[in-house]
């Protein structure tokens, strides 16, 4: 890049690490970092890895404004089976039955990290994401199988709850509303991007969800994670939309037997979770709730 000679260029947080002069009168500048450094912003964006900075030029010192900001964008392929440093599992660390290990977290809306706060406005996206941690294992996909708000940490028989994911794995909320479950990027982790609702507005809500982990290869009306594609008018199966007719039962009563017989089903690779507090709040309404640290409280 070609900048005014003596000029003082920053990357980010870093400054230039060498800087040529050139016969012209200009300069060029060089910046030795590694991409984890300078403050560099990671994104996740379908197969690729997109890293964002800016180049700031400042003659003067950085009390002063800068002269220019210039924007910088590296794309990079994403490597297979890279997970993203802030789903680390060992944060919300739960320990499930048959050995494993399930976690569930509430990221913020733009899927870049873990959320910050568990005030949520209205009609927002609420991104849930639930893994189970393999370990020696042998390749396991997680699913939902049901999920809940309620205004409970605990559900009991009388509990007023509202529901989200039903019928062994169908998102019902996705055909009343905009919620979706999003590509995978690993068989054991799945994420479900959850419209905010009415349901509990301006008090606390915990989202219950029976979640298990599965033969990849094996697929059936019991276990599936299917959401309803309005563009199509239709229910879709996410991790193969042409066995898509699997979830053609979410419009009745899906058959609960699996044809691959009680091995897996003895095993019991089950587990609940429950996400919460949240606080859905609408915008149009004074807040007078203050953000706290979002918990996960799971029970077997």
């Amino acid at each position: 890049m070609l900048v005014p000679f003596a000029a003082r260029h920053f990357l980010g947080n870093c400054m230039a690490s060498r800087f040529n002069v050139l016969p012209s009168g200009e300069g060029n500048a060089e910046f030795n970092y590694k991409l984890d450094d300078c403050n560099f912003k990671r994104l996740m964006k379908g197969k690729k890895l997109l890293y964002k900075n800016e180049l700031t030029f400042r003659p003067q010192p950085r009390s002063s404004p800068a002269s220019y900001v210039y924007p910088i964008e590296c794309v990079y392929p994403r490597p297979k089976g890279w997970i993203p440093p802030f789903l680390n599992a060992g944060s919300g660390v739960a320990e499930g039955r048959g050995g494993l290990k399930f976690h569930m977290l509430l990221l913020n809306e733009r899927i870049t990290a873990v959320a910050e706060t568990n005030v949520i406005p209205l009609g927002s996206f609420m991104p849930i994401w639930a893994t189970v941690a393999q370990e020696s294992h042998q390749p396991l996909l997680l699913l939902m199988e049901e999920c809940v708000a309620a205004t409970t940490p605990e559900l009991q028989a009388n509990s007023n709850v509202y529901p989200i994911i039903t019928n062994k794995g169908c998102l019902l909320d996705s055909e009343k509303g905009n919620s979706m479950f999003l590509q995978r990027y690993h068989s054991s982790a799945i994420t479900l991007y959850l419209q905010s609702f009415k349901f509990g507005l301006g008090e606390e809500v915990y989202i219950h969800c029976k979640l298990l982990a599965w033969d990849p290869e094996v697929l059936s009306e019991s276990k599936k994670a299917c959401h309803y594609v309005k563009e199509n008018e239709q229910w879709e199966l996410l991790d193969d939309p042409m066995q898509s007719s699997i979830c053609d039962c979410c419009s009745r009563t899906c058959n609960t037997r699996s044809k691959r017989g009680d091995e897996w089903e003895s095993n019991g690779f089950r587990h609940t979770s429950v996400l919460g507090p949240l606080i859905i709040m609408d915008p149009s309404q004074q807040n007078t709730h203050n953000a706290s640290d979002v918990s996960i409280a799971d029970q077997d």
